[in-house]
């Protein structure tokens, strides 16, 4: 009986995880053949490294090895067709075989008519990170809005919101602050898939693009990216892990402000704070009596390898999340700002004295507003007040949002067979 026990325990933890594999749709437009969207199409396609198959095969592979379609153009992100390149680093065109790679992060942003001549379709394959200010979406944004005004077809192939399709946390976009980094008015984590976004963007900006979205299977909104079974590619040189995007999320404003080290240059990007004027243990004690969800800190002593403030000797937190489901990213960035003024006020403004305009429209264009950083000056205890800033118009967005969630992707969806 005790056997029997054990083989149906493994045989059951077994057929779970066959079952939490997600197909992403990359793997569902070929499957059993080509889609009808791209069947005997000339294809320009956006993408990067992280599109791979369950199989790890490359979206670009993918598409040179099919006989039934045409790849034609390669688009690439910032960072670049294979994700090397840094933060803002400008790239260059160059090719693949005889496939053109346009770059959407060097001397245009956007698309141009020689770009996109003699293209049916554009496919939209990449992974985003679930954050508002990763310029991903931006791109997949403007070419949705290019492929418009020239009547071509656009195809997004889905994959996971890495944090979870359930978090939603941080303010919302003021239309004075839309640039690339912030282009459509949803909150900074916004808890949706790069499809949904796309059909958000479509329907609620009026774009009216001939879009299709190929839906994953598999994957349900309470996933973070461990879950899924797929294995993570690291998005750009400082997103290396699947949690990343989590952290990223969580002081990754605190970066723009350069108000200390965020982890950038060590082998913890995104994941600490700290600086050579902080206390460890003071700030950790401090931070973990605010009685935040679903997180802990724990002190940190680190030096730097590089960047800001590289090869001295720094004190911090490390930031643990204990529960994923929770812990509430950009309320923890506005505790974690909040902090550093109380304990080191003298610090605080010293740094803040220095931050020039393209630093602080910066920080505007990533938050969405400039209201958290008249709170920053202003007052005296920041912390909850950005916790807690635009609450109701994320209540509003979530009515909205709720037009676009796929229902495949619910907890409780069953398929109608």
């Amino acid at each position: 009986m005790k056997l029997f026990r054990v083989y149906s325990l493994f045989f059951f933890f077994s057929f779970t995880l066959l079952m939490a594999k997600v197909e992403v749709g990359l793997d569902r437009v070929f499957l059993g053949g080509a889609h009808s969207s791209i069947q005997g199409k000339r294809i320009g396609l956006l993408t990067n490294h992280t599109a791979v198959d369950r199989n790890g095969v490359t979206a670009i592979d993918r598409f040179l090895a099919r006989k039934d379609c045409k790849l034609v153009a390669l688009f690439a992100p910032e960072h670049g067709l294979y994700g090397q390149q840094h933060a803002s680093e400008k790239i260059k065109d160059s090719k693949k075989g005889e496939v053109p790679i346009h770059s959407l992060y060097g001397a245009n942003r956007r698309p141009t008519d020689a770009q996109l001549k003699g293209i049916d379709v554009v496919v939209i394959d990449i992974q985003d990170i679930g954050v508002r200010s990763y310029t991903y979406a931006s791109s997949l944004f403007y070419m949705m809005e290019e492929a418009v005004k020239r009547n071509i077809e656009v195809v997004v192939l889905d994959r996971p919101n890495p944090i979870n399709g359930l978090t939603v946390d941080g303010p919302m976009l003021h239309p004075k602050w839309r640039s690339f980094i912030g282009y459509i008015n949803v909150p900074y984590i916004h808890g949706m898939t790069l499809g949904e976004l796309a059909e958000f963007f479509n329907a609620e900006y009026k774009v009216a693009a001939k879009l299709t979205v190929i839906p994953m299977r598999g994957w349900k909104r309470g996933m973070d990216f461990k879950e899924t079974g797929m294995q993570w590619i690291p998005t750009s040189p400082n997103i290396p892990e699947s949690d990343t995007p989590l952290f990223y999320a969580t002081t990754g404003l605190l970066g723009e402000l350069r108000l200390c080290n965020i982890g950038v240059g060590y082998t913890l990007p995104f994941k600490l704070i700290g600086a050579p004027w902080m206390n460890a243990e003071q700030l950790s004690r401090h931070l973990n009596s605010q009685g935040l969800s679903g997180v802990r800190f724990a002190p940190l002593y680190f030096k730097p390898f590089s960047g800001s403030m590289a090869q001295l000797d720094c004190q911090g937190v490390l930031i643990q999340v204990i529960d994923k489901k929770t812990y509430k990213p950009f309320a923890v960035q506005g505790v974690l700002i909040g902090a550093i003024k109380s304990l080191y006020p003298q610090k605080f403004k010293e740094v803040m004295s220095h931050i020039g305009k393209s630093e602080k429209d910066l920080f505007c264009k990533a938050v969405g507003s400039e209201e958290p950083l008249q709170f920053l000056k202003e007052e005296k205890l920041v912390g909850w007040q950005i916790a807690e800033f635009q609450r109701a118009e994320r209540e509003l967005f979530l009515e909205k949002r709720k037009n676009y969630l796929r229902p495949e992707y619910a907890e409780d969806y069953r398929p109608n067979l």
